[in-house]
C-alpha cells in the first residue's frame, strides 16, 4: 500500500473511532454500521481520484457530489433520479428529514431512537467529517488540522451525553487522532527514501528495506511524544481552568441566572423523551407527593408552556429570569369573581428524575425548594441555574384551585390585544384543513368557550380519534395535518392539533407539558411514573386566565369546568398537610370509572392501591443493562489486550512442545524454540533477518541485544543455534536439551539488557504480534488459489513496512 493509501486508511479508522462517541446518544448502533459502509465508499471514491490522479478539487468536488448521491440512495431513493440522482423532490425530503431530526433530538432523552430524522443526522454528519478529515489529512498531506473535525465530531457528543463513560470515548477518539499523525509522520518520513543507520547504530527496521537504524526512527518517536504531550496537555489545562458554567456554555438553559432580573430562559423544546416514556415497560417513578385537594383529577404537575408555532415545531419562547419571589404574583387574566381555594402539597422527585424546570401545579403561590432555582413570570415556571436539577428534589409547594363556572367562561370579554397578537399566531405552512376542520367542529357555538368545549369533545369522544404512542412523533404543520387524516395518536398530537385549531379561531392558545396526577398508594401518597407523561392544551378566557382543556382520550381527566350540567370541585380546606402526615386518600384518576376496559386491561389506568414508601422509590437500572455494559467495557478493555495474549499463548505453546522422539519432532521443537527466542528478540527491539544464517543470526542478536557481558544469555542463544543448525544441516539430527530453560534465559538476559518501558511494550505490545495478520494474510493467498478469486489492487495490498522479512514463515 502507497502512503497516501496507508494515511487514507488511518484517516478512515479515526473518523469511525471518533463517531463511535455517538453510540450512547442512540438506542440502536445500526446507523454507525450503515455510515462505516458509505463511508468506506467515500474513501474509496477519494483514493481512486488521487490515484488517477485528478486535480485536488476537482477530487474534493466528485467526492461532495458522490456523498450527496449516497445519502439520496440511503434516505430518499423512491424521490430520486433512477434511483440514486438527487433532484429537487430529493433536496426537499432531505431538509424535512433533517427538520424532523432536529425536532426528534429536542424531543427525546438519551439514548434516543433511531427515527428517520436522526439516522440522517447521524450518518451525515459522520460523512461530513469523513469527508473533511480525508481532504485535509489525505488529499493536502496535513493531518494535524484534520484533528478539528474530529473534535467537532467527539464534541457533539461529548456535550449531549451525561458524561457517564466520557473519557472512554475520548481514549477512542484520542488513538484515532494519534494513528492518523503515526500514519502522516511515516509517510512523510518515506518520502525521503531510505535512511540508513552509521556503524554505531544497531539496525532496527525489517530486513530487506524499510526503515534502519535509531535515528530513523527517531522522528516517529518524536511525532508520538508530540502527540501525548498535546492530549496530556488538552486534559491537564481544562481541569486547571475555572468551570464554565453559565451563559452560552451553561447547561441549565437558564442564562447566567445571577443578579436580579439577569439570564433568560433558553427556547428550548421539552418535550424530552415524551414517547420514549409513555413507551416504557415498567413504569419507574419519578415523582411523589401529598395534597390536601379533594380533587386530585385535576392536580396536574405542569414543568412549562410552549407558546410558539412556527410551522416545525411547538417551543418555549426566550423569557427574562428573575430571582423566586416569597410571593408569586397573582395569575395574569385571574378576575376576583372566579373562585379560588388554595392548597399545599409536599413533593419528592425521584434521584433518576433530572429536568432542568420544576414540576409545579398550575397556578402556584408560593414554592419552598432548596437549591438554586430561577422564576419565568410569564409561564410560573421555577428553571435550574447554574445546572441546579429536580435530580432528589423535595419541596412544598401552595397552590390555587380555580373554580370557574360555564357562565363565567361563557361571558369572557376579549383577551388583550398583545396577547391575542402573541398566541394566536399560526405559520403560513399550517395546512388549510386545520381551520377548515375547526370551523366546521364548531359551527353553531355562540363564545370562545362553546367553541373549545367542541373542539375538546371532537378529539375525545366525537372524531374517532385513536390513541396511539407508536405512531410517528412529528409536531410541525405536516405532522398535524397527517393526524387529522389518520385521526391516530398520542397527547402531543392531540393537544397541539387543538391549540392550533383554536389558535385559527382566535382563541389564544399554548401547550403545557408536565405530569397527569399519577396513583394512589397505600400510604395516601401518590406516586407519579414515567407513563404519567403528558401534554394538554391550555386556553386563555379573560377573568379566569389560562385554562386546562384535556382532548387526549383515556389520558387524564376532563376538566368539570367542561362536562355538561357538572358542577365544580369541592375545593379542600386551605390547612396545610404536614410534612410526612397522611391526607385524605383521594380517588386514583387512572383507575376512574371513564377509563376504558381495554386500557384498564392492559395496565394503563394504573392501580388504585399499591405499596410504595413516601420518598422516591426508584428500582434502578435493569440488571440486564447492567450487565450488558459490564460486558461492553470489559470487551473493549480486552480488545489492546489481546496481542498480549497471543504472545503467552504462543509461548506456552512452543515451550511445551515435547511429545514425539521422531526426526520430525525433534525438529518441530528445535524450531520452535529458536522461534521463541527470534520473538523474544524482536519483542525487545531486535527486528528478525531471516537473510542469516542460523550462526551468524546468534551473532547478530548476541550483539544488538547486548548480550555479550551475559554469559549465560550469549550461551544459550549459541546453544539454541547449534541445535538448529544440527536439525536443519546433520545427516542424523541430535535431540537438543535443555531448550526451554536456554529460551528462558535468553528471555531473561533481553528484558534486563533494555529500560523500563521497552520491557513494558515487550509485553503489553509485542511486535511480533504481526505474525497473526501474516498468517491470515496465508489464509487470504490460500482461499485467493483454491477458488481463483481475484488479486487484490496494488493501492490495497499491505504496505511494505507490514509484510514479513524474506523467508519469514507465518
Amino acid at each position: 500500500m502507497s502512503g497516501r493509501g496507508r494515511l487514507a486508511l488511518c484517516a478512515y479508522a479515526a473518523t469511525l473511532m471518533a463517531a463511535c462517541s455517538m453510540l450512547p446518544l442512540v438506542d440502536s448502533v445500526s446507523w454507525v454500521v450503515q455510515a462505516a459502509f458509505l463511508l468506506a465508499i467515500q474513501y474509496g471514491v477519494g483514493a481512486l481520484g488521487r490515484r488517477v490522479p485528478l486535480p485536488r478539487l476537482l477530487t474534493v468536488a466528485v467526492q461532495m457530489l458522490v456523498t450527496l448521491m449516497l445519502l439520496t440512495v440511503a434516505f430518499a431513493r423512491e424521490q430520486a433520479l433512477a434511483g440514486f440522482l438527487p433532484g429537487p423532490q430529493t433536496v426537499m425530503l432531505l431538509a424535512d428529514l433533517l427538520s424532523e431530526g432536529a425536532d426528534d433530538v429536542s424531543r427525546y432523552s438519551i439514548p434516543a431512537p433511531a427515527t428517520a430524522g436522526i439516522r440522517l443526522m447521524l450518518v451525515g454528519g459522520v460523512l461530513l467529517v469523513g469527508l473533511a478529515v480525508d481532504v485535509l489529512a489525505v488529499t493536502f498531506r496535513s493531518a494535524a488540522p484534520a484533528g478539528l473535525p474530529l473534535l467537532a465530531l467527539y464534541s457533539v457528543a461529548a456535550g449531549l451525553s451525561d458524561g457517564g463513560a466520557d473519557w472512554l470515548w475520548f481514549l477512542l477518539a484520542a488513538c484515532g487522532y494519534l494513528l492518523l499523525l503515526l500514519a502522516e509522520g511515516r509517510d512523510r518520513l518515506s518520502q525521503w527514501g531510505r535512511v540508513f543507520a552509521g556503524a554505531a547504530g544497531p539496525a532496527r527496521g525489517p530486513a530487506g528495506g524499510g526503515l534502519s537504524g535509531g535515528g530513523a526512527l527517531a522522528p516517529v518517536r518524536t511525532g508520538r511524544r508530540i502527540g501525548a504531550l498535546a492530549l496530556g496537555i488538552a486534559l491537564v489545562v481544562p481541569a486547571a481552568l475555572p468551570a464554565l458554567d453559565s451563559g452560552l456554555l451553561s447547561g441549565s438553559g437558564a442564562g447566567n441566572g445571577k443578579g436580579g432580573g439577569g439570564g433568560t430562559i433558553s427556547a428550548v423544546n421539552p418535550l424530552v423523551s415524551l414517547q420514549n416514556n409513555l413507551n416504557q415497560p415498567e413504569n419507574r417513578q419519578v415523582l411523589s407527593y401529598r395534597t390536601n385537594s379533594n380533587s386530585p383529577q385535576d392536580f396536574y404537575l405542569r414543568i412549562l408552556a410552549l407558546d410558539q408555532f412556527n410551522g416545525n415545531e411547538w417551543r418555549a419562547s426566550t423569557r427574562r429570569l428573575k430571582d423566586v419571589p416569597k410571593r408569586l404574583p397573582s395569575p395574569g387574566g385571574l378576575s376576583p369573581e372566579v373562585a379560588v381555594t388554595e392548597i399545599s402539597s409536599n413533593i419528592s422527585a425521584s434521584s433518576s428524575y433530572r429536568q432542568t424546570y420544576l414540576p409545579l401545579p398550575y397556578p402556584a403561590t408560593e414554592v419552598r425548594v432548596g437549591g438554586h432555582w430561577r422564576y419565568e413570570s410569564e409561564g410560573r415556571t421555577l428553571v435550574g441555574d447554574g445546572g441546579e436539577t429536580t435530580q432528589g428534589a423535595q419541596y412544598q409547594v401552595s397552590s390555587l384551585v380555580v373554580q370557574p363556572t360555564s357562565d363565567q367562561l361563557a361571558d369572557a370579554g376579549p383577551a388583550p390585544a398583545a396577547l391575542r397578537r402573541e398566541y394566536t399566531r399560526v405559520p403560513g405552512s399550517l395546512p388549510k384543513v386545520v381551520k377548515e376542520t375547526a370551523e366546521k367542529v364548531t359551527r353553531g357555538a355562540g363564545n370562545a368557550y362553546e367553541q373549545a368545549v367542541k373542539l375538546q369533545d371532537y378529539f375525545a369522544y366525537e372524531g374517532g380519534f385513536t390513541y396511539n404512542t407508536s405512531v410517528n412523533s412529528g409536531t410541525g404543520s405536516a405532522a398535524i395535518g397527517r393526524f387529522l387524516k389518520d385521526k391516530e395518536g398520542f397527547c402531543v398530537h392531540f393537544s397541539f392539533t387543538m391549540a392550533a385549531m383554536a389558535r385559527t379561531l382566535g382563541i389564544p392558545a399554548r401547550v403545557a407539558i408536565g405530569f397527569t396526577p399519577g396513583t394512589t398508594q397505600s400510604d395516601g401518597s401518590m406516586s407519579v411514573g414515567l407513563r404519567d407523561a403528558h401534554a394538554w392544551p391550555e386556553l386563555y378566557f379573560e377573568g379566569v386566565g389560562w385554562t386546562r382543556f384535556e382532548p387526549t382520550p383515556t389520558r387524564g381527566t376532563a376538566p368539570s369546568y367542561t362536562l355538561p350540567d357538572t358542577p365544580s370541585g369541592d375545593p379542600a380546606g386551605p390547612d396545610r398537610p404536614e410534612t410526612g402526615a397522611s391526607a385524605a386518600t383521594p380517588v386514583a384518576p387512572s383507575a376512574s370509572e371513564s377509563c376504558p376496559a381495554q386500557s384498564r386491561k392492559q395496565g394503563e389506568c394504573g392501580s388504585t392501591v399499591a405499596p410504595g414508601a413516601v420518598g422516591p422509590t426508584d428500582s434502578g437500572t435493569p440488571a440486564g443493562t447492567v450487565a450488558g455494559v459490564i460486558l461492553l467495557v470489559v470487551l473493549i478493555a480486552l480488545l489492546p489486550m489481546l496481542p498480549m495474549l497471543w504472545r503467552i499463548r504462543a509461548r506456552a505453546r512452543r515451550l511445551s512442545f515435547s511429545a514425539g522422539r521422531t526426526p520430525g519432532d525433534v525438529t518441530a521443537r528445535t524450531l520452535a524454540a529458536w522461534r521463541e527466542i527470534t520473538d523474544t528478540a524482536w519483542d525487545h527491539g531486535i527486528v528478525p533477518d531471516e537473510s542469516l544464517t542460523p550462526r551468524k543470526a546468534a551473532e547478530r542478536l548476541v550483539r544488538l541485544g547486548r548480550l555479550d557481558s551475559d554469559e549465560a544469555g550469549a550461551g544459550a542463544v549459541h546453544r539454541v543455534a547449534g541445535a538448529v543448525e544440527q536439525v536443519l544441516y546433520a545427516p542424523e539430527p541430535r535431540p537438543g536439551t535443555g531448550l526451554s530453560e536456554d529460551v528462558q534465559a535468553v528471555r531473561a538476559a533481553l528484558r534486563a539488557s533494555v529500560g523500563g518501558l521497552l520491557r513494558l511494550r515487550a509485553v503489553v505490545a509485542p511486535r511480533s504480534a504481526v505474525r497473526v495478520v501474516w498468517a491470515a494474510s496465508d489464509r487470504r493467498a490460500a482461499l485467493t488459489a483454491r477458488w481463483h478469486l481475484p488479486r487484490r489492487p496494488a493501492w490495497l495490498r499491505r504496505p511494505a513496512w507490514s509484510r514479513r522479512p524474506s523467508g519469514q514463515e507465518g
